[in-house]
C-alpha cells in the first residue's frame, strides 16, 4: 500500500473514547496548538536569583511616574515590591509593643521563648525585635542575635511565642532579659491551603473547642491578595483582612499602612474580601466590606460578604457618604458571598457564588448603577477570571465562560477530563491566566488528590482549541510592563519568580515528559484486518538553540498498538528522530495504532538542551499482514 498521510485534527479531545476520536489528538503535556499544529511550549528561567518567603498568590506589574518598573507580589507570608532583582518587604505592621518583651533561653538550644502579654501572633508570623540586650553575661544570645526579624515557630500561650535564633544558647544565656525590648509584629500570615470556615481545622491552632464553628477570618483562611493602583501608589488587601496603602514616593524602605492611618481618613473599611480601583472615575471599591453601624458613626468591624462600599472620587481616605461627595455603598441580594470582581469594558463585573452583576459608573447622586446579568453562573474562585483581548473569561464549578457584553458558555473538548479529576475543596487556589502572544487563556488547578496546584488547561481563543498538561504555578502576570510573562512556583515556604516563554528549557535544564499523543486510528481502513506498519516518514520542525543534525536535537517517535478498544495499549516502537532523519523503519502489527511524539522519558539529554519541536503531517506505510 502507498504511504498514508496523518495530519491529525488540532486540539485535545477527551470527551469521547480514544477510538471514537479517530483522526484527532487525545492527550498532551507541555504542548500547545498554533496555526493548527502542535508544538512544545516555551521554556522558563528564574527572573531573579533571589527567592521570596511563602507561596506566591498575586502578581501586579506597574510603572511609577518616574518610569521605574515595579512588580508587586503577595505571598502566604508577606507582601513584596520587586525593584530590579531585589524583593523589598513592605508587609504592613499589625502592632508594635514597646518596652515589654522579655526572653528566655535554654542551654544547648537555639529556641528562644519570648513573653509579651496578648501578642496576637500565630505560627509563621514575623516579628522584628529591637533594643534588646545580650542575655546573661558572655553568652551566645547577644543583642545582635536578638535584634533582627524572626519567624515565629510556636505559640504555646496567648502571652508567649518561640523562634529559632541564629546561635545556640550556653549556660550563661539562661534566664530572662531584654526588659526594654520593642517588638514590631507584621500582619498575621494566612494558610497555604483552603479550609472551610467552620468546624475542626478552621482558624489558628488551638482556637476554640473541638468542632466549634469559627467566623471567616484573615488568619484562618487561604491567603489571597488583591491589589490595584491608585495613581502610582498601591491599594492592597489580604482577603478577609484590612485594606492597606503603599505610597511609592516613600520608597521601597517604607511599609504599607492601613487606610485608617492616612491623613484625613474617615470611616475607612476595616475588612474586605477584595479591593479594586474603578476605571476612569477612580473610586476605591471594597467588595465584601464591613458596613457602617446604625448611627453611621463607625464601621461595625464585622465583614458582610455581600456588602460593597466605595470611597469618595479621587480620595482614598474618605469613605463617609455625604451630600457633598460620591462615597457610598450597597448590598447584593443574589447569592451568599462575593467571590470576585474585575474591571471590564466600561463596567465592573462582580460574581457571587451563584450570580453575575454589572456595576457601572453613572455619576451623582447614585454614583454607580447595579444590574443582575445572570443568576445561575458563578465563579469557581476569586482568581478564576481574567481579561483578554477577546473579552473576559472565567471558570465556574461546571464549565468555562466568556463575556463580551453577554455571557456565552465555551464548548470544551476536555471538560469531563478536568472536572472529573478536580479538587473542588481547593478551588480558591485555582487561577486564570492569559498569554496574549499565543492567543491563550488558561487555568491552573489542583487535581483531585492534590492540595497544591499541579495541572493546567489552556484554551486558544482564536482557534477554539484546548490543551492540557501538568505544571505547578501559583500566580501569573502576562507580558506588558515586562517583556515576558511571569509566574511563581513555591516549595517548602521558599518561592521563585520565573520568566516564561523564554527558550525551550526548564530553568537551564531540559524539560521532562513533553508529549503529544493521538487517538487510536485504524491501521486497516475498514478496521477489520490486521495490518503491518513498516515505515514512518517524520515531519518534525525543530526550533531552539540546540545543535542540529544527527548529533543535535532529538525527540522520540513512538508507535503503540492494540487489536481491540478494550485492550491495553502496547508500545511497539520507540525511535529517535533528529532534524536530518528521513525515515524510521518499524515492525508493528495490529488493528489500531497510536502515534506519540515525545521528549525522552528521562528528559532530553544534555546535548539536546534547548530543543523545541513542531509536528506536521506524519506519513506511515501500511501493508496487509496475517493474524499470526
Amino acid at each position: 500500500m502507498p504511504l498514508q498521510k496523518f495530519l491529525f485534527r488540532p486540539g485535545i479531545n477527551k470527551e469521547g473514547t480514544a477510538y471514537s476520536n479517530e483522526g484527532g489528538w487525545f492527550d498532551s503535556n507541555l504542548v500547545r496548538f498554533r496555526k493548527g499544529l502542535p508544538e512544545k511550549i516555551g521554556g522558563w528561567v528564574k527572573s531573579s536569583i533571589n527567592s521570596f518567603q511563602g507561596t506566591g498568590r498575586a502578581l501586579h506589574p506597574w510603572v511609577s511616574l518616574n518610569g521605574t518598573r515595579f512588580l508587586s507580589l503577595g505571598t502566604t507570608f508577606k507582601y513584596y515590591v520587586l525593584d530590579g532583582d531585589v524583593y523589598y518587604d513592605i508587609t504592613p505592621i499589625r502592632s508594635t509593643d514597646l518596652n515589654v518583651t522579655t526572653f528566655a533561653a535554654t542551654s544547648g538550644s537555639a529556641v528562644i521563648t519570648a513573653t509579651d502579654t496578648g501578642h496576637g501572633a500565630v505560627v509563621n508570623d514575623f516579628v522584628t525585635i529591637s533594643n534588646a540586650v545580650t542575655l546573661g553575661s558572655g553568652g551566645n544570645i547577644t543583642a545582635a542575635v536578638l535584634n533582627q526579624e524572626h519567624q515565629i515557630t510556636g505559640v504555646p500561650t496567648a502571652n508567649t511565642y518561640t523562634f529559632t535564633a541564629s546561635a545556640t544558647a550556653n549556660g550563661s544565656d539562661t534566664g530572662n532579659g531584654g526588659g526594654a525590648t520593642d517588638a514590631a509584629y507584621q500582619i498575621n500570615v494566612g494558610l497555604d491551603v483552603y479550609v472551610e470556615s467552620t468546624g475542626w481545622g478552621a482558624g489558628t491552632w488551638g482556637e476554640g473547642t473541638f468542632g466549634s464553628a469559627t467566623a471567616l477570618s484573615e488568619t484562618g483562611q487561604l491567603r489571597l491578595w488583591s491589589h490595584d493602583n491608585f495613581g502610582e501608589d498601591l491599594v492592597i488587601n489580604p482577603r478577609f483582612g484590612s485594606v492597606y496603602y503603599w505610597d511609592t514616593s516613600g520608597g521601597t524602605s517604607s511599609r504599607a499602612v492601613e487606610l485608617s492611618a492616612l491623613s484625613g481618613a474617615n470611616l475607612t473599611p476595616t475588612k474586605a474580601l477584595q479591593v479594586l480601583v474603578s476605571d476612569i472615575d477612580r473610586h476605591v471599591v471594597c467588595f465584601g466590606a464591613d458596613p457602617l453601624n446604625t448611627g453611621g458613626t463607625a464601621r461595625t468591624g464585622t465583614l458582610d460578604p455581600m456588602f460593597i462600599a466605595w470611597s469618595d472620587q479621587e480620595n482614598v481616605a474618605e469613605w463617609e457618604p455625604k451630600a457633598t461627595n460620591t462615597a457610598g455603598s450597597f448590598r447584593l441580594s443574589a447569592g451568599s458571598t462575593i467571590v470576585g470582581a474585575i474591571r471590564a469594558k466600561q463596567e465592573t463585573l462582580i460574581w457571587t457564588d451563584t450570580s453575575l452583576y454589572s456595576m457601572t459608573f453613572i455619576g451623582q447622586p447614585f454614583t454607580f448603577s447595579l444590574n443582575l446579568v445572570n443568576e445561575g453562573v458563578g465563579l469557581l474562585g476569586p482568581n478564576a477570571k481574567v481579561n483578554t483581548p477577546k473579552g473576559l473569561f472565567w471558570m465556574d464549578k461546571k464549565g468555562f465562560y466568556t463575556y463580551n457584553g453577554s455571557i456565552q458558555e465555551i464548548p470544551c473538548s476536555v471538560l469531563d477530563y478536568v472536572f472529573s479529576d478536580f479538587n473542588q475543596g481547593q478551588s480558591y487556589q485555582d487561577f486564570a491566566f492569559v498569554n496574549k502572544a499565543f492567543d491563550e487563556v488558561g487555568w491552573f488547578y489542583c487535581s483531585a488528590n492534590e492540595t497544591v496546584v499541579d495541572r493546567y488547561v489552556v484554551y486558544n481563543y482564536e482557534e477554539n482549541l484546548w490543551a492540557i498538561g501538568t505544571l505547578s504555578r501559583t500566580c501569573w502576570a502576562d507580558e506588558g510592563v515586562f517583556s515576558d510573562p511571569k509566574a511563581t512556583s513555591s516549595s517548602s515556604a521558599i518561592g521563585y519568580l520565573y520568566n516564561h516563554e523564554t527558550g525551550n528549557d526548564d530553568d537551564g535544564v531540559p524539560m521532562t515528559n513533553v508529549f503529544i499523543e493521538s487517538s487510536d486510528f485504524d491501521i486497516d481502513p475498514a478496521g477489520e484486518d490486521f495490518q503491518f506498519i513498516n515505515r514512518v516518514i517524520p515531519d518534525i520542525q525543530f526550533t531552539g538553540t540546540g545543535n542540529t543534525g544527527s548529533n543535535g536535537q532529538t525527540i522520540n517517535v513512538v508507535l503503540k498498538r492494540r487489536n481491540f478498544p478494550g485492550e491495553e495499549l502496547t508500545t511497539a516502537v520507540t525511535s529517535t528522530c533528529t532534524s536530518v532523519t528521513t525515515k524510521i523503519d518499524t515492525r508493528i502489527r495490529g488493528r489500531q495504532a497510536v502515534l506519540r511524539i515525545e521528549s525522552d522519558d528521562d528528559g532530553e539529554s544534555s546535548t539536546t538542551s534547548g530543543v523545541g519541536f513542531r509536528v506536521g503531517a506524519m506519513r506511515l506505510n501500511f501493508r496487509p499482514d496475517g493474524r499470526r
